[in-house]
């Protein structure tokens, strides 16, 4: 049986010294370790790595370097102000603003940007994952009433 958890979430990038550039201007401090950067988030890990190496290492051909990969990271935070601050943010660092903060189908409030490599980040506000002290979100129970 696997646990359910996901330990780190790895980022092929083009140009490893952009990248790191790009996250250190939304605030985040990384550190670099044989052409690799390390990212600690809450409880997890992002690490950005050359994009080829990670491709070889994972024994897979890169199809789609300049289009969607088919995944989306989710920043998600504790108010609809903070959606638009966080955007806002990402933008003043060098990401493309691909959806602007809009009302969403659940409730909530959110928007999405693209990284100098194209990784889509969803910027979030759901009042029904709430987010403890340390960021971490609690899925709720969706079959209670």
């Amino acid at each position: 049986m696997v646990e359910q958890r996901i330990s780190l979430v790895t980022l092929g990038v083009a140009d490893l010294a952009r990248a790191r550039t790009f996250y250190e201007r939304l605030g985040w401090q990384g550190q670099e370790v044989e052409e690799t950067v390390f990212f600690q988030a809450g409880g997890m890990a992002l690490i950005l790595w050359g994009r080829g190496k990670l491709a070889d290492d994972a024994g897979v051909e890169d199809r789609n370097p300049d289009g969607f990969g088919g995944i989306a990271l989710a920043h998600n935070v504790r108010s609809r102000s903070a959606v638009d601050e966080v955007l806002r943010d990402a933008v003043n660092a060098g990401a493309e603003l691909t959806q602007p903060a809009r009302e969403t189908f659940y409730g909530g409030y959110a928007g999405c940007f693209t990284d100098p490599d194209g990784h889509v980040w969803e910027i979030a506000y759901n009042p029904d994952f709430p987010l403890d002290q340390d960021g971490a979100i609690t899925i709720p129970d969706f079959g209670a009433p």
